[in-house]
């Protein structure tokens, strides 16, 4: 008989992929196939000519764009010389997860799909499409192409005589085993986040410890919005950077929050572990050292303050002793409850610490070593750099908005790593941030004639700040900014520094200060207004264009401004224009990078 060896590979941007990969490896596990679950650029792609037997589930980012977790999968897989057959022998199917309201909607998933069928795969199924934008969320592809999925599998892999499904009232065992040590046993040298000496460059396994500098507010104290910039001293980490490069930062959780959530689930913060994996071949969570205190595992891994997801619902329903709890753990993770499930957790932003309160009974029962198969760990967040190594050697700086919001709920809304970052104050000793840095998606043009048009509304400016910076140190002068915000008294960061620039020719400043007037005035309105200049920086001078900030509606109103100056100037056709504008994204003379 086959033999019943399933692998996962995941890709995964924001933690879901992963999620969905390990609820296909959890329901494999009661189809009794031997099944792995690992990210892309962590399995060794040479050894997929051996499979038999693989399931893809990867996100697509931003501009279509491979998420950070399959990068070099992506290009080994994409590599020409690989032959037309090597993948004859592997049965695969592929997940993707996307987000409609994006022009390149899964086009990781759809193109992999592809390339696999080119090198020979048999994909069992069509591929699948999940949408962020769907009432119910990716699930409502996933659910029913998963049961499909498994007909398929059992089909080509039947069960052995004698087996049966576990039934899902039975609870799997946990990854990991957790293993108290005494009270008394001898204590690790030193603390538990000691710098270390760095070997190679930093990275998310080894991040630089780097010392905050300092931590300003450069928003009017009556501004409704907290924003930061940030310098952070690098020496002796060997990290180098250019403009448009993005620092990541390792955030943690707040001691009233671990605090609460240790006397929730009656865990003693002091109390000294060590992990051991359920099945050999498991590797140990790579970022928790050995041993651990209960307090280190809160504080740093795991994501108590993140809105928990299905399969959190779906666990904690194992625990449960209370049979009103059960009842609604029991509904949020069935597909019939996913409206439910929505408006009590993802519309108010309800975070996992709070769901654990709304079920307490439940939560009290919880087997500290199931904690790492409940609440996932806790992700780095990214920053664009907004200096540069050329005018502030040895240091990063970034402009961050303190992320603080109002939903039902009647406590607001923080950002995990942002309200933490705020909360530093390095004036009151030394003040470590884990960090480390990678290459960011906008690229600056290496010939120093070349001009750039960068549009950068509010924070979006941080990675022209870099450039302009770079660029100025550099003695190139062809820099137009088109910045907006709120009003000029108010959020108008870093004034001082284009003024001076400008004064000294360095800087071409346009800006929309969209409150200031009646009407309100938007960089799309100043691009407009002085389309003469775009089109001939455009025409004669081969210019770059950059935009950077908010994806809701800037990045398409600032599109249309653009084709009506190539329209208005450059006397195109509308269809013209838009295909004009397409083409300067495909040659990278258009290049955009904007978050949600």
């Amino acid at each position: 008989m086959a033999e019943r060896k399933l692998l996962v590979l995941f890709g995964s941007q924001t933690g879901t992929a992963q999620d969905t990969a390990e609820r296909i490896g959890r329901e494999a596990k009661r189809r009794h196939f031997q099944c792995r679950v690992e990210a892309l650029d962590s399995y060794d792609v040479a050894n997929l000519i051996n499979e038999p037997l693989v399931v893809f589930v990867c996100a697509t980012t931003g501009q279509g764009d491979p998420p950070d977790n399959m990068k070099m999968f992506w290009r080994f897989l994409f590599r020409k010389n690989l032959p037309p057959g090597s993948l004859c022998q592997l049965d695969y199917a592929v997940l993707g997860l996307g987000d409609s309201s994006y022009p390149k909607f899964n086009f990781v998933a759809k193109k992999l799909h592809k390339r696999v069928l080119q090198l020979g795969g048999n994909p069992l199924l069509p591929v699948a499409l999940g949408d962020d934008q769907h009432d119910l969320g990716p699930d409502a592809v996933i659910d029913p192409w998963l049961l499909a999925l498994w007909d398929k599998m059992l089909a080509l892999y039947p069960l052995a005589p004698g087996l049966e499904i576990i039934s899902p009232d039975v609870r799997l065992p946990p990854k990991y085993t957790l293993h108290y040590l005494a009270e008394d046993s001898p204590h690790p040298d030193g603390g538990l986040l000691q710098p270390t000496a760095p070997r190679a460059v930093p990275s998310e396994l080894h991040p630089f410890p780097a010392r905050m500098v300092s931590n300003q507010r450069v928003t009017a104290e009556s501004h409704f919005q907290d924003v930061r910039l940030i310098e952070f001293d690098i020496t002796g980490s060997g990290i180098t950077f250019s403009a448009g490069d993005v620092v990541m930062i390792q955030p943690q959780n707040c001691p009233e929050d671990v605090q609460q959530f240790c006397q929730l689930l009656r865990l003693d913060p002091d109390r000294r572990f060590v992990l051991k994996p359920t099945e050999p071949g498991t590797s140990l969570p790579a970022l928790l050292p050995q041993p651990c205190t209960i307090r280190h595992l809160v504080t740093h891994y795991l994501d108590i303050s993140c809105v928990p997801r299905r399969s959190f619902f779906e666990l904690l329903s194992y625990f449960s002793t209370n049979e009103l709890e059960r009842e609604k753990l029991q509904e949020f993770s069935s597909a019939q409850g996913q409206e439910e499930l929505y408006s009590y957790c993802n519309r108010p932003r309800r975070t996992t610490l709070e769901a654990l309160w709304d079920f307490p009974h439940t939560t009290s029962t919880v087997p500290p070593e199931y904690l790492l198969d409940l609440i996932p760990r806790i992700r780095p967040r990214a920053f664009s750099i907004a200096s540069s190594m050329l005018a502030h050697p040895d240091r990063i700086q970034i402009l961050m908005a303190v992320v603080r919001y109002k939903t039902r709920l009647s406590k607001p809304r923080r950002g995990l790593c942002s309200t933490w970052l705020a909360s530093l104050n390095p004036e009151q000793g030394d003040v470590r941030v884990p960090l480390w840095v990678k290459k960011g998606g906008l690229k600056f043009p290496a010939d120093p004639d070349t001009p750039v048009i960068m549009i950068g509304p509010g924070t979006g400016v941080a990675p022209f700040r870099a450039a302009i910076q770079e660029r100025v140190a550099q003695g190139r002068r062809g820099n137009c900014l088109f910045f907006g915000c709120r009003q000029k008294s108010k959020d108008f960061y870093c004034q001082a520094e284009w003024e001076e620039l400008v004064t000294k020719g360095f800087l071409t400043l346009f800006t929309a200060f969209s409150r200031d007037q009646e009407e309100k005035v938007y960089v799309q309105h100043r691009i407009q207004e002085n389309r003469r200049l775009v089109w001939e920086l455009l025409r004669s001078g081969s210019a770059h264009i950059y935009l950077a900030g908010n994806a809701k509606q800037m990045p398409a109103a600032v599109a249309e401004a653009l084709q009506s100056v190539l329209q208005l100037e450059g006397g195109l056709s509308p269809s013209e224009a838009e295909e004009h504008l397409a083409a300067l994204e495909r040659s990278q003379r258009f290049q955009s990078e904007t978050w949600s």
